[in-house]
């Protein structure tokens, strides 16, 4: 008797799921955009940026929490400008011993936002070739400051983040988080901006859940407390900004009213379009860190 493959039978929240991402335009659209982002939520930080313009040329200090897979560390490498170029430099012509006279000298492709030229027989990509001079063989990246994305899944590279892979709370992670940002010149140690994306996984129980999600809330706050630019005296704008993740329940809204209210200079509540309308997901933008009350 021959034996015939038969599709696994699915459950009913299964295939409610997959015909929810079929039909998701973001799903569709994290699937074919060029950067290739490793996880949908990173649309929402894009169009979080786009309101409220997080990435000003002053920030140059970022900590992604919870970063792991990497979605939104990717889109802040983006916005500081870390890409890989393919540097496209002169073969010298064959027979003849001498270079190929172009007249742009160098030719730089971005792979993010650019088509693969074809190969030219007198150009060659760097990467390829050991023959090359290495100063002319770099990959230079544009970009500046210094990204940190912190978990303790593991993260895959991106060009740009420094990854750290510890509790942020521990003590260690604390001490090596800023010596990190202290790297940067002008830093201070702090941060400029710190971002959280993380929740607590769903019980069912909406008390449970929502304690959950504002001891999250807390353990980001504390984290900040350490990090992040405090606003100094003299200066009507400035200080560092956190971009924290949370659930509107009325524990959440307290915890706005009675303690980030007293953090920050401003405490806005947005719902990126990319955030599913079902769900209660909502981010706090919090600018102008004051430091502890």
């Amino acid at each position: 008797m021959s034996l015939s493959a038969t599709r696994p039978l699915l459950s009913s929240s299964s295939r409610q799921w997959l015909s929810r991402q079929a039909r998701d335009p973001y799903v569709r659209e994290r699937l074919n955009h060029p950067d290739k982002f490793r996880a949908r939520s990173a649309f929402k930080l894009l169009e979080i940026d786009q309101k409220f313009n997080l990435f000003t040329p002053a920030v140059r200090t970022v900590v992604d929490l919870g970063a792991a897979p990497g979605g939104w560390s990717q889109v802040v490498a983006g916005k500081l400008g870390w890409t890989q170029d393919v540097v496209v430099v002169p073969r010298k012509a064959r027979g003849k011993g001498k270079a190929v006279d172009r007249s742009d000298g160098l030719r730089k492709f971005d792979r993010r936002s650019s088509p693969v030229p074809e190969v030219d027989e007198d150009f060659i990509d760097p990467l390829r070739d050991t023959g090359l001079d290495l100063e002319q063989s770099v990959l230079r990246p544009a970009g500046r400051g210094t990204i940190l994305a912190v978990d303790l899944l593991p993260i895959q590279p991106i060009p740009g983040v420094k990854t750290v892979r510890m509790d942020f709370l521990s003590e260690e992670a604390r001490a090596h988080i800023g010596s990190l940002l202290q790297h940067e010149a002008g830093s201070g140690g702090k941060a400029d901006l710190i971002l959280s994306d993380m929740a607590a996984n769903k019980t069912g129980n909406d008390v449970a859940d929502s304690g959950s999600g504002v001891i999250i809330s807390q353990v980001v706050l504390t984290f900040a407390e350490s990090h992040l630019r405090v606003k100094k005296s003299s200066e009507k704008s400035g200080g560092g900004t956190l971009v924290l993740k949370y659930f509107d329940d009325p524990a959440h809204k307290e915890m706005r009213d009675t303690v980030l209210s007293r953090y920050f200079q401003t405490v806005v509540s947005h719902k990126p379009p990319a955030s599913r309308s079902e769900s209660s997901e909502r981010y706090w933008i919090c600018t102008g860190f004051r430091g502890s009350p």
